[in-house]
């Protein structure tokens, strides 16, 4: 992690950590870098529904634009399908701006290459370099254009419809869009599929994205789901790359589970490739044990779908994912994709004729407590004396279990993982793991 990006872009507090001038020297470093290696650059934006991302977009476009690069404004849009539409329609770059799952105050900045895919170390190194300058000098006299894209959307729209080779007639799913980027999309896709749709997360209001709805809290959507009497439930995050199922009787199925039930009927169905996923270090180790008991290997990657995309492709795998709902289907997209999950999970329920409660049948977890615990500094915490010891007794306590901890690459927060043969010796031993941080952080 660089200065300003970390795992999935550059998040922070929204014109405190990242501002309007953050944006515009982003925005013009893009322009500059592509003007001068090509001639000339078009740029693809989008944004959520955050309040900032208005004026963060503002901002971008100015810092674009002034470099004499073009801009184009998909608006309000899910992270995918910048992806989609950077590969696909022939742009040199793409911009999301977003802060995923994090609260309305927060917003950030993801950046894409020409293939759709996170952009690398090299491109984000030159941008944090710019930062680091805050270089506002021109570039010429050339001044690029601003067009509205909006008719990208919806040719993504119209993939998403073609990608699923089932109808969902006759099935009511329930969709909680997290006042995200999601809000419209969704709805549209599940009706034009067939299904009988109920919404909740739909009200956007630029404050309200995350808030109690989408993939970081489910509980209104298993509510919906078993007051409705409904077949299943998705429930996006706040630029819907990730995806959390919910199952007729009100059960979480989370990132491990989808994993598990796409990777069976993709093996059924002879379209998994290697007969191999990848998961990450954050997964449950029962899904890798499931898994092997059905002849599919599962290997780990470093935690964020950016790795887990890779680790796919230098292994030629086709399907991988993250617990936290970030899955990646390679076939269709090249980063996270909550609505291709959704509809590739239909898919698998409308052609087993089944309750989604069996889909996960076999899957046995290993308990596993975690726990996310909001810091001021996350590497003075890991590097504190105190720390490394409640660390070392830890894993020595677990025996052949495991305690993983690391810094999150997209808030303040540090994330404990505890896992072993029993569940009340991994929430005691997480328990204690908190504490110490929480001493650590109050300068006891």
């Amino acid at each position: 992690m660089g200065a300003y990006f970390g795992t999935d872009g550059f998040r922070g507090r929204a014109n405190v950590t990242i501002t309007a001038r953050h944006a515009f020297c982003i925005g013009q470093y893009l322009g500059k870098y592509y003007v001068q290696k090509k001639g000339e650059a078009r740029i693809l934006i989008g944004k959520d529904t955050r309040v900032s991302s208005y004026m963060l977009e503002s901002a971008m476009t100015a810092g674009i634009t002034s470099s004499g690069a073009d801009a184009y404004l998909l608006h309000v849009t899910t992270t995918p399908s910048v992806s989609y539409l950077v590969r696909t329609d022939g742009f040199d770059c793409g911009v999301m701006i977003s802060a995923s799952h994090n609260p309305y105050y927060d917003n950030g900045i993801k950046l894409f290459n020409g293939e759709g895919e996170k952009a690398d170390d090299a491109l984000i190194f030159g941008v944090e370099e710019n930062l680091l300058r805050s270089d506002f000098s021109g570039f010429g006299s050339e001044v690029g254009k601003i067009v509205d894209w909006i008719a990208g959307r919806n040719r993504y729209i119209a993939y998403l419809l073609a990608i699923s080779s089932r109808s969902f007639r006759g099935y009511k799913v329930g969709l909680d869009c997290s006042n995200g980027s999601a809000w419209m999309i969704a709805k549209c896709v599940f009706d034009a599929l067939g299904a009988q749709t109920e919404c909740i997360g739909v009200s956007p209001n630029g404050k309200n994205i995350n808030e109690t709805c989408g993939a970081t809290d489910v509980r209104r959507l298993c509510k919906l789901v078993q007051d409705r009497g409904l077949d299943v439930g998705f429930a996006f995050d706040g630029d819907a790359d990730r995806c959390i199922c919910v199952d007729e009787k009100g059960n979480v199925v989370d990132g491990d589970g989808i994993l598990f039930a796409c990777a069976l009927a993709l093996k059924e169905r002879g379209e998994l490739g290697e007969n191999a996923v990848v998961a990450t270090q954050m997964s449950n180790y029962g899904l890798t044990l499931s898994l092997q008991r059905k002849g599919i290997a599962c290997v780990s990657s470093q935690v964020g779908d950016r790795y887990v995309y890779e680790e796919m492709l230098s292994r030629g795998l086709l399907l991988g994912g993250e617990q936290s709902g970030h899955v990646i289907f390679r076939k269709y997209a090249r980063t996270g994709d909550g609505l291709v999950t959704a509809i590739k999970m239909m898919e698998i329920l409308t052609e087993k004729k089944c309750p989604a409660s069996l889909l996960t049948e076999g899957l046995c977890r290993l308990p596993q407590v975690q726990k996310s615990v909001y810091v001021s500094n996350k590497m003075r915490i890991l590097q504190d004396e105190r720390f490394l010891s409640a660390q070392f007794c830890a894993e020595k306590e677990i025996g052949s279990g495991r305690v993983f901890i690391r810094p999150s690459g997209t808030e303040e927060k540090i994330r404990i993982l505890v896992e072993g043969e029993d569940e009340f010796t991994c929430r005691a031993i997480a328990d204690r793991i908190e504490n110490v941080v929480l001493k650590i952080e109050e300068g006891n």
